[in-house]
């Protein structure tokens, strides 16, 4: 099986972009008046960055049980940049495969989803720097024989659509082999009923859900490790532009490692 472990830096970065959504003002219509905007007193938003993601990831992107908010890494680092960029925050929850398709279509002005940089995906979208270094991992039962990579070869193999893993899974093992699910821990449902024999899955969700699910664990050896980072409109450089620099700032005083920090901890 060849190996897919894509170059990575541990370079954190994050996300905003101006709303696109119905009764919000976008980047590109807002920079004509940009000079007007500046004389607005500090305090009073410019507007609403929309951000869509998928809110099945955590620590990334989940829902809090107590008021069913949406937190998470994500959420917190997009609500910093938002906040430093002088906007106001609105996440929309929808399938993962529809959150690159909401930022090109001008629906979402940035999409933030624990979304891995691939060259497939920058053919739609932009990619700020990166925020964080994913890990993809895979999952078996505690009795599996499946004991390596390599012990996957005509496996049935359960991931979420439209992921990384998707696509790894896909192009090693082959189509037949491979379930997809709309939801990661419905995969790893899928898997402790026996209906698959493994799941391939970034490393943060994967220790939530075997954390929670009796009777599986995570193989030894990473299959995969990339890059996350906020996608963004081919043609709204200036926002990428201002994300990025938002992110250094953001690196630059520890806010992003505090957030980090604050749902990871060293093993």
């Amino acid at each position: 099986m060849k190996k897919k472990i894509l170059a990575v830096t541990l370079a954190m970065a994050m996300v905003s972009s101006l709303v696109a959504c119905s009764g919000s003002t976008t980047k590109t219509q807002e920079s004509a008046s940009a000079s007007n905007e500046e004389s607005q007193d500090s305090t009073e938003s410019k507007g609403t960055l929309v951000m869509a993601t998928n809110a099945e990831f955590p620590p990334y992107e989940y829902h809090d049980g107590s008021d069913d908010q949406i937190v998470g890494i994500d959420a917190e680092i997009a609500a910093a940049i938002a906040d430093k960029l002088g906007y106001t925050l609105e996440i929309e929850d929808i399938a993962f495969d529809s959150v690159i398709p909401e930022v090109t279509s001008g629906k979402a002005d940035f999409g933030m989803a624990g979304m891995t940089v691939t060259e497939e995906r920058k053919k739609s979208v932009n990619f700020s720097d990166s925020y964080a270094t994913a890990v993809q991992v895979v999952i078996v039962p505690e009795d599996s024989d499946i004991t390596s990579i390599d012990d996957l070869s005509g496996k049935i193999i359960g991931v979420q659509s439209g992921t990384t893993g998707d696509l790894y899974a896909t192009d090693d093992f082959g189509d037949e082999n491979v379930e997809r699910y709309n939801k990661g821990m419905e995969a790893v449902q899928a898997l402790s009923q026996g209906k698959i024999d493994a799941v391939i899955i970034d490393n943060e969700p994967a220790k939530v859900f075997v954390q929670e699910t009796e009777g599986l664990k995570i193989l030894d050896s990473a299959y995969a490790e990339e890059q996350y980072a906020i996608a963004i409109a081919l043609d709204n450089t200036e926002l990428l532009s201002e994300v990025n620099a938002a992110l250094a700032e953001l690196k630059a005083d520890g806010t992003i490692d505090s957030i980090v920090s604050k749902y990871i901890t060293a093993d």
